[in-house]
C-alpha cells in the first residue's frame, strides 16, 4: 500500500525554500518574520516529511545535504505555481485596489525621485498602500523579487542581474558638490585640485552608489583621497556646509541640495559616462496587471523628472 502523502501547505513550502536558499534557521526566521523556535519546529516537520536532515552542521555553519540541493528548483517552481493559482492575472483597477506594493530603492533617490513616485501612486491608487524600503545588501533584493516580497527594485548597477527583467529609466551625470566659500574657486576644480582635496564618501550597506561612482572615476583616471565617510547620502550635504570636503555625486542629487543649502556644483575635471537608473522585476510578476501598472507609474515619474 502506498505511503500517504504528508500534508504540506504553502507556508511550509515557503519556509522550506527560505531554509534552502538562506542555509540558516536564524536568517530564515528574520526573512519570514517568525521566531527561531517556530522555524526549528518547521524544520523538524520537513525532516520527517522528506526523510532527510536537509541542513547539517559543519563547524559554526549549516550546510545543505545533497538531497536538499536537489529540492531548490522543484520547491521554487511549486511556490510559483501556488502563486499563479492564488493570484491569477486578471483585471486591475488602481482606483479601487487595496493592494500593498513594495519598492526597494537606494537612499540617494529619496530626495528627488521617490517623492515623484509617491505623488503619482496616491493620485492613481488612493486606497492602495506603498512601502519603500532601503535597497537590500549583497543581492538581497534578488531574493525579495524572487519570493514576491518585493514588487520592484530601482538602482544604478554596472551589471544588473541577468535573470531579472530590466527597464532603463533615466540617465544622470556625475558632478562635485562643495560649500560656497570653498578654497577651490568656482571653475577651479582641476585634476590636480581634485586629487589633492579631502573627499567625502558614502558607504551604505548596499555599497551600490559608491561602487558605481568609484568605478566611473577609476575609468576616468581620477583619484580621490577620502578622509570622511558617512552611512547615508542625505547626511552628506550638511557635512559639506561645515567643511572643505568635496563630494562626488549625481547632478540631480547635487542640484536639489544646492537649491536648499549654501552649496555649489562644480564639474568633474574629467569626462565620465552618465549613470543609468533601472527598474528590475522578476518573471513571476511580469504579466501581472498590477505589476505592469506599477512599472508604468515609475517610468512616468522618471520621464517627468528627466
Amino acid at each position: 500500500m502506498p505511503k500517504p502523502t504528508p500534508n504540506c501547505d504553502a507556508q511550509l513550502l515557503r519556509t522550506l525554500h527560505t531554509l534552502l536558499t538562506e542555509g540558516s534557521v536564524s536568517r530564515t526566521a528574520e526573512r519570514l518574520g517568525q521566531s527561531q523556535p517556530a522555524i526549528s519546529v518547521a524544520l523538524r516537520r520537513l525532516r520527517d516529511m522528506t526523510g532527510d536532515p536537509l541542513l547539517v552542521r559543519s563547524g559554526s555553519r549549516m550546510l545543505l545535504t545533497s538531497h536538499a540541493q536537489t529540492l531548490i528548483d522543484p520547491v521554487r517552481q511549486a511556490l510559483a505555481g501556488i502563486d499563479q493559482v492564488l493570484h491569477p492575472v486578471d483585471h486591475f483597477d488602481p482606483a479601487t485596489s487595496r493592494q500593498h506594493f513594495r519598492i526597494s530603492t537606494p537612499d540617494y533617490l529619496s530626495v528627488f525621485f521617490v517623492p515623484a513616485i509617491i505623488e503619482r501612486f496616491h493620485a492613481q491608487a488612493p486606497c492602495a498602500t506603498l512601502e519603500l524600503t532601503h535597497l537590500q545588501a549583497e543581492g538581497g533584493y534578488e531574493h525579495g523579487l524572487e519570493e514576491g516580497s518585493l514588487d520592484l527594485v530601482i538602482g544604478n548597477w554596472q551589471r544588473p542581474a541577468q535573470h531579472l527583467h530590466l527597464q532603463s529609466l533615466c540617465d544622470d551625470d556625475l558632478v562635485c558638490l562643495i560649500r560656497d566659500g570653498h578654497p577651490i574657486p568656482p571653475g577651479g576644480l582641476t585634476r590636480e585640485a581634485y586629487s589633492q582635496a579631502d573627499h567625502l564618501d558614502v558607504l551604505t550597506h548596499t555599497a551600490g552608489g559608491h561602487g558605481t561612482i568609484g568605478t566611473e572615476l577609476g575609468k576616468a583616471g581620477l583619484v580621490r583621497r577620502v578622509t570622511t565617510t558617512l552611512p547615508y547620502f542625505c547626511l552628506a550635504p550638511y557635512a559639506l556646509v561645515r567643511s572643505d570636503l568635496v563630494f562626488t555625486t549625481t547632478r540631480a542629487f547635487a542640484r536639489h541640495y544646492a537649491e536648499l543649502l549654501p552649496l555649489r556644483i562644480e564639474p568633474l575635471p574629467a569626462a565620465t559616462r552618465p549613470l543609468r537608473y533601472y527598474q528590475l522585476w522578476h518573471a513571476r510578476k511580469h504579466r501581472a496587471q498590477a505589476s505592469k501598472w506599477l512599472r508604468g507609474l515609475v517610468l512616468a515619474s522618471a520621464n517627468a523628472i528627466a
